[in-house]
């Protein structure tokens, strides 16, 4: 008579007790608080990101914005398109290297910085509400740990 091979149990997904589920949701969340504040400046979500680099430092090339931001270089390119048609950036050829384009901030797209910086503050803030500033601080390392993991996973 021949054994039959146990049955292994089924481990159930259980997206409560998922680092990676929990921490994409949070961002969704986020990211929809965001939304709702920029649409009042009339500033599209993927536009903001491309704003805080450019508000760190201007006269980027678009593949530096895409590096800095670890987003994909033809994204970088089709937002700027918009961001250019909404008036935020004017792009200029690069004297050393003419397939690249350099990116400047126009004075609509400097003047959002104190309005919109305020509002992702006020995101974080409300988000932050039932913490301490020891448990916020504790958040950002674990994050920091949590990111240099999936770094060193990604090679």
């Amino acid at each position: 008579m021949k054994k039959r091979a146990a049955k292994k149990p089924r481990i159930r997904f259980d997206r409560r007790d998922s680092l990676g589920y929990q921490v994409n949701h949070l961002a969704r969340l986020f990211a929809r608080a965001l939304f709702r504040r920029l649409a009042k400046h009339d500033v599209a979500p993927g536009q903001f990101p491309l704003l805080v680099i450019l508000w760190e430092q201007e006269n980027l090339s678009q593949s530096e914005i895409a590096r800095r931001l670890e987003i994909e270089q033809p994204t970088v390119a089709n937002t700027l398109t918009r961001m250019e048609r909404d008036g935020l950036v004017e792009t200029t050829p690069d004297p050393s290297n003419r397939r690249q384009v350099r990116v400047k901030l126009t004075e609509k797209g400097r003047a959002l910085e104190r309005p919109l910086t305020a509002e992702a503050r006020a995101v974080n803030a409300a988000a932050a509400a039932g913490l301490s500033a020891t448990e916020v601080e504790m958040f950002h390392r674990v994050i920091s740990t949590l990111k240099q993991g999936l770094a060193r996973e990604a090679g």
